[in-house]
Parts: structure tokens; sequence; C-alpha cells
């Protein structure tokens, strides 16, 4: 799949490789996603992220769907260097940062940042000048 240039909200210039799109806030976007995602780790033989970076991407859209109106990002950058992470960011429009919550047992929601923050080697949220990116990252194979 290939990637679509757009203006990522609060984008930070790193180096190494990039692919990112940009959904429209539909509920097809999840999907759309996480097959991007995987085709593209699938492209940079990291095939060994694609399972866990899909989820964490289908769970931060799904929040962004929930609460946003506008266009979803997907940024994925696979950082240069010997010690480099697989950067993945969220952004949308919605100015708000998500909030972690505590999930009860009969919840059906509310563990999406959760899952990420467990999931990852770091995490966070940065405003940008039209909305809000949340990011993480995962550890490249070494």
């Amino acid at each position: 799949m290939g990637s679509l240039a757009w203006e990522v909200i609060g984008v930070i210039d790193t180096e190494g490789d990039c692919a990112e799109w940009t959904f429209p806030a539909e509920p097809g976007a999840v999907r759309t996603a996480r097959a991007a995602v995987r085709g593209q780790l699938h492209g940079w033989h990291l095939d060994c992220l694609a399972d866990l970076a899909a989820l964490l991407v289908s769970e931060l859209v799904t929040n962004s769907l929930r609460h946003a109106t506008g266009p979803i990002g997907v940024r994925l950058v696979r950082e240069a260097g010997r010690d480099g992470a697989l950067l993945v960011e969220v952004s949308d429009p919605l100015p708000d940062p998500p909030r972690e919550r505590v999930a009860h047992a009969e919840d059906e929601n509310g563990r999406g940042l959760q899952l990420v923050a467990d999931s990852s080697l770091r995490w966070g949220t940065r405003p940008g000048s039209t909305g809000k990116t949340v990011w993480f990252e995962l550890a490249l194979p070494g």
C-alpha cells in the first residue's frame, strides 16, 4: 500500500524512513489504518512488530473516531541508528488530549490508552496548531 503525503498535525522532524496516511473520520478508517500499518511494516521487514503496532493504531484511531470529526492521520517512522525505534503517530483535529481512565471489568471500552502505555517503550501526546498527536514507540528488533 503506498503512502499518501499530507500535513501531519504536530509533526516533529525525525530521521529515518517514513510512511504516512490520512483517513476520513468514518468507521472503515480503523480497518484501513490497520491494513496500511501491516503492509508498511511488511515492506520494511518488520513483520514481528505488525500485530502489536496494528492493534495499538486501532485503539488510537478508534479514540479519534469517537471524539473527532475531521481527518485522522497515521504516521510511521523507522528511526535511523543502531538503537532506533518505530515511532507511530495518530493525529486528529481535536485539540483535547486523551485521558487515561481506569476501566472496570464490566466496561466494554476505556482500555486503549492503558494498552498503549503498557505495550510501548514510551508514549505521549503533543498539541499541534490545529489538533493533537498521540504517539508511541516500539523497540526495533536487534
